[in-house]
């Protein structure tokens, strides 16, 4: 349990753990400390100079964002000399600031606006300075205009916090200047185009290139809702206008370490309004697909699976929500058909995704086991970036894989090798080095002689309070008998909702993934955006999905689904959260969701289904299995490329959006260092 310190900040007692900052003390009490450099869950830099507070008992005032809480201090925010000082420091930044306010696309949620506004400042009393820095606006992402940067360098902390090294300070003093490597424009350097400089920018010197005259913050409806693009399952905050999404930001909490979305997440919104959208039935008529009324495509589909019945197969993405999952394992039974699976089965069995929860923020020591997340391939770059994060932070990384893997670059110890070897030399290490655990583990290690290497990680182990071991599908039982020692193990899949769907029910009782879309089905019937360009062997083919997609277009009916943005329920993300989305704008023409769909399929076959409720979903999330001993053993046939799965049933957003120029762009770049 935390040790508490009680001090005093406005005339207000204020409890906060020890250790914590005066800023983050006095949110705890509704106090705001003015500041523009501090980023919360890193530690102050006092750039800005606008935090300074006084305590009683000291000569001079002092930075409230790297001054720690102290038992009885007397703290006051708002004296007549901070007050002062704080006026003085706004006043000179904006005699380097353009005083465009009226037009500026930040304009309400500007820092530097707001408290110019609460000194009463509509100028500078300072000689006007303008540096005339060209703008970079080179690429369809990110918008750069130095003339607006008044130098708090959260930028260039956000970005050297998660890894990237992107931005950097060039030269000092007043003309300092936010450049990349030699001041080339972002995609001529290693930029990832992730945003976070972007969401951390408290002026308008970052912004999304798109932004100019689509709205301002206050015009906006913000939605909070998930991304669904990966196996990260990232909180964002979507904003809309008129019914059209305008921008996507991070949504996770300040200060956490999962603050992160990559640039599918944040910018492939386009592809909602993309050329290849589906927006109403579709059958095929001779050899051409063909425009068709929802009664129609409806009384086909069912039509088809009545008479299919046994040889019908459901395959589907494991990107698809929680409720949707139980809608089709509803409908497969009233088709009486066993044949139900999802993408899932190509990289897990059912049982490594039926882990407890996992907390990375309190984690000291993180084991990656057979993972390899990156942010410059975007393989579950959220996991890479919240990684270093924490190692920035003070926590080790252990690397455990049989290949090269970026992140290792960063890890206190990094080990390549057969990794179900590794992991059960690091165990008996632990054990050999005075470790407390199970019986039956302390007997079937008794042949394992450790390395030396492993010997170091045990200690490593054994040093720390939290470790986490986050493990690829296929090493989760060699990883998870780790945990039976201490701490906590989540299995990593490549989609969002892999644990979600295999928690509603989605086991693979039948024919599996494989099986189905290779022996040939009487019926098969395709939901979301699977990893299939060619139509596999069926009698008839239908393609539920929100995009006309190569699979889509040899289908015999294609049914439009909404996209993630346009649909609300839950998923099960990564470290086996239940998260909501909520729906931020209306499908787009006839589409509907992926759960109303099937029940209307289900209707016309001949039963209703009722739309699953929230307690449905969370009476599925009670049956979770307990740890226990099992084999330390790599699991056979479960080894897929993430990299080219995660672009393939993210072909339409990438293609369908500005995302297409990134992903030639770095082609481009890559040719050009290579």
């Amino acid at each position: 349990m935390e040790k508490l310190v009680k001090l005093q900040i406005d005339g207000t007692m204020v409890e906060a753990p020890a250790g914590m900052n005066l800023i983050d003390a006095a949110e705890l009490a509704g106090i705001h400390i003015p500041n523009l450099c501090y980023l919360k869950g890193m530690k102050g830099v006092g750039a800005c100079r606008l935090c300074l507070i006084e305590v009683e008992g000291l000569k001079a005032p002092v930075i409230a964002c790297n001054t720690k809480v102290k038992e009885g201090m007397v703290i006051n925010t708002k004296t007549e000399k901070v007050q002062e000082i704080r006026k003085f420091v706004i006043d000179l930044i904006l005699s380097m600031h353009p005083l465009d306010c009226m037009t500026c696309t930040k304009a309400g949620i500007c820092n530097l606006q707001k408290y110019a506004y609460d000194f009463e400042l509509k100028e500078s009393s300072f000689t006007k300075k303008k540096f005339g820095y060209p703008v970079d606006e080179s690429n369809p992402f990110i918008k750069r205009d130095p003339d607006y940067c008044i130098l708090c360098g959260k930028c260039v902390r956000v970005c050297r916090h998660q890894g990237t090294n992107v931005l950097d300070f060039m030269g000092r003093g007043v003309g300092a200047k936010v450049i990349t490597a030699t001041d080339k424009p972002l995609q001529e350097s290693s930029c990832t185009f992730c945003g976070s400089c972007v969401d951390a920018c408290p002026v308008n010197a970052l912004l999304e290139a798109d932004r100019w005259r689509k709205g301002r913050e206050w015009e906006y409806e913000k939605t909070r809702s998930v991304c669904l693009l990966c196996g990260n399952g990232c909180d964002i905050s979507v904003s809309t206008k008129e019914g059209r999404v305008a921008k996507i930001n991070s949504g996770a909490a300040d200060g956490s370490v999962e603050k992160y979305i990559c640039a599918y997440g944040r910018f492939g919104f386009d592809c909602i309004e993309a050329e290849t959208r589906v927006t109403s039935p579709m059958k095929k008529v001779g050899n051409e697909l063909k425009e068709t009324t929802w009664e129609d495509a409806i009384s086909i589909v069912a039509g088809k699976l009545k008479k299919a019945s046994t040889s019908a197969g459901f395959v589907s993405t494991a990107g698809i929500m929680n409720e949707d999952a139980l809608v089709l394992k509803q409908l497969a039974a009233v088709v009486k058909s066993k044949n139900l699976d999802t993408t899932a089965s190509l990289y897990s069995d059912a049982d490594s995704l039926k882990n407890e929860s996992a907390d990375i923020d309190s984690a000291d020591l993180i084991i990656l086991a057979g993972l390899n997340p990156n942010q410059w391939t975007r393989v579950l770059p959220a996991l890479d970036a919240a990684v270093r994060r924490r190692v920035n932070s003070g926590a080790k990384l252990i690397v455990v894989n049989s290949g090269d893997t970026n992140i290792s670059a960063v890890a206190a110890l990094s080990i390549k090798g057969d990794e179900a070897k590794i992991l059960s030399e690091i165990a008996q290490g632990i054990i050999s080095k005075g470790g407390k655990a199970p019986k039956e583990l302390v007997h079937a290690l008794t042949s394992v002689d450790p390395s030396d290497d492993a010997i170091k990680c045990a200690e490593l182990f054994m040093a720390a309070n939290n470790p986490l071991i986050f493990s690829s599908p296929s090493l989760y039982d060699a990883s998870a008998n780790l945990s039976l020692i201490k701490g906590a193990v989540a299995a990593v899949p490549i989609e969002s909702n892999a644990k979600g769907v295999i928690l509603m029910g989605i086991e693979g009782e039948g024919k599996s993934y494989k099986e189905m879309v290779g022996d040939g089905m009487n019926v098969l019937y395709a939901i979301g955006e699977l990893p299939l360009s060619k139509r596999p062997k069926t009698d008839f083919l239908v393609v539920q999905n929100s995009h006309l997609t190569e699979l889509a277009k040899q289908a015999d009916v294609v049914l439009p689904s909404a996209a993630f943005l346009e649909a609300s329920g839950t998923i099960v993300d990564y470290m086996g959260r239940l998260k909501y989305l909520c729906k931020a704008i209306e499908p787009a023409g006839q589409s509907m969701s992926h759960r109303e769909i099937l029940m209307a399929v289900a209707k016309a076959v001949g039963k209703d289904i009722k739309e699953p409720k929230d307690a449905d979903v969370k009476k599925a999330l009670k049956a979770k299995p307990k740890v226990s001993l099992k084999p330390f053993k790599k699991k056979e046939g479960l080894d897929v490329n993430p990299q080219e799965m995660i672009e393939s049933i993210n072909a339409s957003v990438i293609n369908g959006s500005r995302l297409l120029w990134l992903k030639e762009s770095e082609n481009e770049y890559c040719k050009k260092v290579s």
